[in-house]
């Protein structure tokens, strides 16, 4: 295929590569097998190095370290889960009382979450959850014509 009078061929069909006419960049005589780029010696960054020296690393944990790292981990996503929930989803827990049997743990429950509520509700914490409803009430309402239902 180096030659200029060889036909061209739509299905190649020779393994190696074509001769190039340029000589090599580099010739495989100067190669050293066993060198790597990643050997060179590398200079640290100076505040890297005061970093490692005013703090050094803690030694690895053990598997009792790691596991009390995994329940405190636990322990503060629960927290924060259950913080969100009560703070924006206040509603539930006063929803969730009134579905209980009456009785005195009950009506404890439904006065303090009505109590939780009204003070939310001071905050606009509840606009979110009321807007979704209302767009969710507004979808109800269309009609597949495009008119809005008498009914709602």
């Amino acid at each position: 295929m180096s030659d200029p009078k060889d036909p061209v061929d739509p299905f190649p069909t020779q393994a190696h590569p074509p001769v190039s006419p340029f000589p090599p960049l580099d010739p495989p005589s100067d190669w050293i097998g066993a060198a790597d780029a990643h050997d060179l010696p590398t200079r640290e960054n100076a505040l890297v190095a005061l970093g490692r020296f005013a703090f050094p690393p803690a030694p690895p944990l053990d598997e009792e370290g790691e596991a009390s790292r995994a329940r405190r981990w636990t322990s503060q996503t629960l927290f924060i889960v259950c913080a969100f929930l009560m703070i924006f989803n206040a509603g539930s827990v006063q929803n969730w009382a009134l579905q209980q049997p009456p009785g005195w743990g009950q009506s404890t429950v439904d006065r303090l979450a009505t109590v939780w509520v009204e003070q939310l509700d001071l905050l606009g914490t509840n606009l979110p959850v009321e807007g979704m409803r209302q767009t969710w009430r507004e979808f109800q309402a269309v009609r597949f014509d495009g008119r809005k239902d008498e009914a709602a």
